[in-house]
């Protein structure tokens, strides 16, 4: 066999391993579809509930408003004009959306800087390290899945200055974030059950 021939056969090998699952899980709308399918994002965020007491059903909520369980999802492209690229609306990526600031400062207090947006078990530690520093900074319940995501989605200074509150779409969502993590709730109950 040819070298370019053999080369060529290992990266395909490798592209074919991909970097992991960034596929969505088939049923976003069922918890317990999502953990039967994949049990890791189960585990990953139990983890994250024993460390920071952030609940799995909001978690759960918040990556689905977020990614919906995209391991590299992006924000959309921008366009001049309707037609020419200008790149992303901003730098959010990963499960977590989070944006490079952010996800540098968590690598930096965490010391792990080799955390990844696109792992799961990095993404869902980060929403967990995020919402522990909303609790100390605003006050805001781990259980108050409407309001720890509003100040995900604005931050911690814009939600302690009501950013929000002149965004009645940003509420909406905020709002189904909490309805989605109540059903989540109820589902996960249920299939512990069976």
């Amino acid at each position: 066999m040819s070298r370019p021939f053999r080369a060529l056969i290992l990266v395909l090998l490798l592209a074919s391993c991909g970097g992991g699952e960034h596929r969505a899980p088939r049923d976003l709308e069922n918890a317990c579809a999502i953990v039967k399918e994949r049990p890791h994002y189960l585990r990953a965020m139990q983890r994250v509930e024993r460390k920071y007491g952030a609940p799995v059903p909001v978690l759960m909520a918040m990556i689905h408003q977020e990614s919906k369980f995209i391991g590299n999802a992006k924000t959309p492209r921008s366009y001049a004009l309707g037609v020419i690229p200008m790149g992303r609306v901003s730098s959010a990526y990963g499960y977590s959306q989070a944006l490079d600031g952010t996800w540098e400062e968590y690598q930096k207090e965490t010391r792990n800087r080799r955390a990844r947006r696109d792992d799961i078990d990095d993404a869902t530690d980060f929403m967990g390290w995020y919402m522990t520093k909303t609790v100390q900074k605003n006050g805001i319940p781990m259980h108050d899945a409407r309001n720890q995501y509003l100040a995900y989605h604005e931050g911690h200074t814009g939600f302690r200055r009501g950013s929000y509150r002149s965004k009645g779409w940003l509420v909406n969502v905020a709002n189904r974030v909490a309805s989605r993590a109540q059903v989540y709730q109820a589902q996960l109950i249920a299939c512990r059950r069976r």
